[in-house]
């Protein structure tokens, strides 16, 4: 009977976790959804990306309707939240699970990126699945299950790498024992075998990122060290890039993408395609010169980018239409039923009028932030003085993982909104869980299902 709780508990949490997609009347999409779908149904490997998570999409689409897999993010997210509470409290509570998960629904971010079909669904999966393995004293087959959890949700993007590196980092400092941080490395280790795997049989290269140089040195020569070092070295250096660099430093977005970018066009104006993945290896070679003749610049551009990202947390750039006609639209019209594409395109989202009844809803996000920021550093310093390390290691997580995760996505790409909104909602969801009392009966005893 307690298992069937527990089952209808999680499955109930589930709906309010990605009810945004009811609202839209199709689950939430962005312009890189297309790169996931066309993955296994073109098929097409994408350079750009790891090749975990348009698989994830297929294992439960088959081609048919991507409602599917969307709600298992929100099941997947709504089983971390259950144990997580477990992991506190010392059995959980379905009562207290439900209030959780419709408070995050409500307020938080959480559903908005739950409901959307790309990898920013699971990074916040990726503290909470580590946080567990180190400190939930789980069965084993929770442990398998949520070790799976975490694989999955470290490799479907290069960013929740160095988050989970950070995050074993600080299981060390908090307990100083390796017991705990062998078993949150193990999922991390499996993580980078898949990756590196993949990435072996698709381009012959056992590395996590084949072309990821050319987005690290999009970076770089927004910020100007790399600009700096092409003015300095060139045309000595032979670069593809010396032809360009009267028109360096520029927007890294616009380096990356727009087709006049340098990287896009070659030194006779003739377009250069695929330019960003051409230019991976040209672009290791600039990094490595950069690091080693710009290192306090670097280091400083990298601080000022993470500070940036800290403040940018708004959920709205992944609501718009823009380029969905050419991306997700194209996908969902090539390879799934038309009663599928007919739902995509009578959706609030492609209809342009997702952000306009988004609105209302959004608005006490900011808010909750603020009280959920003052309520952590009490908390914290409750737990503290009252020796709770398993409450006091989730906020802990928390803080580093919203503080790694905008280092990374700032300083090695660019600060935008959705890069801190997809991660900041695990801060009032920790808030919710310590503050929920402990059984006083059960300080030992191990969350159940």
């Amino acid at each position: 009977m307690a298992r069937l709780i527990a089952l209808l508990a999680v499955l109930a949490g589930a709906p309010l976790l990605v009810w945004p997609a009811w609202l839209n009347g199709y689950p939430l999409v962005f312009i890189d959804t297309v790169s996931y779908l066309l993955h296994t149904t073109q098929p097409e490997v994408p350079w750009d990306k790891t090749q975990a998570y348009g698989p994830f999409l297929h294992l439960f689409h088959w081609q048919r309707s991507l409602w599917a897999p969307m709600l298992v993010q929100g099941v997947l997210a709504s089983h971390l939240i259950w144990l997580t509470q477990g992991a506190l409290r010392g059995r959980p509570h379905p009562g207290w699970h439900l209030l959780v998960c419709a408070g995050l629904g409500l307020l938080s971010s959480a559903p908005w990126f739950l409901a959307t079909l790309m990898p920013d669904a699971l990074t916040g999966l990726v503290p909470l699945g580590l946080f567990l393995l180190a400190f939930g004293r789980l069965r084993l087959g929770q442990s398998l299950w949520v070790g799976g959890i975490t694989v999955l949700a470290i490799a479907v993007h290069l960013s929740h790498l160095p988050m989970a590196l950070s995050l074993l980092a600080l299981i060390l400092l908090l307990t100083w024992r390796f017991g705990p941080v062998l078993r949150a490395a193990l999922p991390v280790a499996l993580a980078v075998l898949l990756l590196c795997t993949a990435n072996h049989v698709a381009f012959g290269r056992f590395t996590l990122s084949p072309h990821g140089a050319a987005f690290l040195l999009a970076r770089l020569q927004a910020d100007g060290p790399a600009a700096a070092l092409l003015r300095d070295r060139c045309p000595g250096a032979s670069w593809h890039l010396c032809a360009f660099t009267d028109r360096l430093p520029m927007d890294s977005d616009t380096f990356l993408w727009d087709e006049t970018s340098p990287l896009n066009r070659e030194a006779d104006g003739q377009l250069r395609p695929m330019g960003a993945m051409r230019g991976a290896a040209e672009a290791r070679e600039i990094i490595s010169a950069t690091l080693a003749a710009y290192p306090t610049e670097v280091a400083l551009a990298g601080l000022r980018n993470m500070m940036t990202q800290l403040g940018l947390m708004r959920v709205g750039d992944t609501l718009v239409p823009d380029h969905l006609t050419a991306s997700a639209r194209r996908a969902i019209a090539g390879h799934f039923p038309a009663e599928e594409l007919a739902q995509f395109d009578t959706g609030a989202q492609m209809r342009g009028a997702l952000p306009a009844l988004a609105a209302p809803w959004l608005s006490p996000h900011l808010p909750v932030l603020a009280v959920a920021l003052v309520a952590a550093l009490w908390l914290g310093w409750r737990a503290a003085r009252a020796g709770d390390r398993q409450r006091l290691a989730l906020l802990g997580f928390v803080l580093v993982a919203l503080l790694a995760n905008a280092a990374v996505a700032g300083a090695l790409s660019k600060p935008h909104h959705r890069y801190q909104a997809r991660i900041i909602w695990l801060l009032p969801l920790a808030v919710a869980l310590v503050a929920i009392p402990r059984r006083a009966e059960a300080h030992t005893s191990g969350p159940v299902a």
